[in-house]
């Protein structure tokens, strides 16, 4: 029994929602998002303002997915109604981010700037020198992004330097011991 899967997702008043065999589409004021389902053991329903997600056998792969898109399905409806944002920081001496047209440039401490392009459906904010924020209707690829980001210069354990999460807590280590 999937505790998840069998939750019944709720339609927002300002979303619609059109599904056609095994595609959905989710429009919303935000703008809109797709999903094909790619098991044939999941059929997805609607009813009213409900949306039920049920699969048609006790398989191992149909248990998998029967969470798995009703997930996806409730992440699409939240994402074109509010939408998705990571804040991310840079900690260091000398990092900062500029905007640089629709993309982004990095000072990282290497011997160029690192520049970021535009991603469609992805759009920076940029607050200061040492702060970005990634909005995007669509979670993983908001979270895709902020990820590629983040591996530009990940922080490090010694000083905490690098790009992180706003939320992420970095364990320090010790420095050397030295001679006693």
């Amino acid at each position: 029994m999937s505790k998840i899967g069998n939750k019944p997702i709720v339609i927002d008043k300002s979303v619609n929602v059109d599904i056609q065999g095994s595609h959905i589409s989710v429009k919303g004021p935000k703008g809109e998002l797709n999903l094909s389902l790619v098991s044939d053991k999941i059929v997805v329903e609607k009813q009213d303002n409900i949306i039920a997600v049920k699969r048609l056998n006790e398989d191992k792969q149909a248990k998998a997915m029967h969470g798995l898109y009703n997930s996806l399905i409730t992440n699409m409806i939240k994402g074109v109604v509010t939408g998705y944002q990571v804040p991310l920081t840079l900690i260091g001496v000398g990092y900062r981010v500029a905007k640089k047209g629709n993309g982004l440039s990095f000072t990282l401490g290497y011997s160029h700037p690192v520049e970021v392009a535009e991603t469609s459906g992805i759009s920076f904010t940029v607050e200061g020198d040492t702060k970005l924020v990634v909005h995007g209707i669509d979670k993983q690829l908001v979270g895709q992004v902020a990820a590629n980001i983040r591996k530009l210069r990940p922080p490090e354990p010694y000083k905490g330097k690098g790009v992180r999460y706003a939320t992420e807590n970095v364990r320090r280590k010790a420095g050397k011991a030295g001679k006693k």
